[in-house]
């Protein structure tokens, strides 16, 4: 089992300063953060994406990876393709982080890669709604 799986982590997002909901405190985890659910860890990842698009006007897929996953720690350019293959939306194309339509496709996507395995849709659809009860 993956790390980010293992951490109900599934975009491997490192510890900082910045707290989750459902993040469990302290972490086991020496580098990276720990959920209580998966659908925690998806609310924390699609948090995050909506913080890059309000705070940094990050937009689309090549925007936010770039930041997500930068070169000078990953294969940025393989991970924006995948993304784009998988997701069926251009790199450069505008993403609402607010629309189910375009942000449950990019996570799912996100968190294949960073696992190696498919995401399961309940957990991500999961990890949206808290996300989006959080809005309200």
């Amino acid at each position: 089992m993956s790390r980010g799986l293992r951490n109900n982590n599934p975009g491997n997002i490192r510890r900082s300063r910045v707290h989750y909901d459902g993040e469990v405190t302290p972490s086991r985890d020496a580098e990276f953060k720990e959920f209580e659910s998966m659908a925690y860890g998806y609310r924390a990842m699609f948090t995050l994406l909506d913080t890059y698009r309000r705070r940094y006007n990050l937009s689309t897929i090549r925007q936010m990876i770039n930041r997500y996953a930068p070169p000078s720690e990953n294969f940025t350019e393989g991970y924006i393709r995948f993304i784009s293959r998988t997701t069926g939306i251009r790199p450069d194309e505008t993403l609402d982080t607010r629309a189910a339509r375009d942000m449950i496709p990019v996570v799912a996507a996100m968190s294949e890669i960073e696992n190696g395995t498919k995401a399961i849709t309940s957990d991500v659809e999961a990890g949206w709604q808290l996300f989006i009860d959080s809005l309200l």
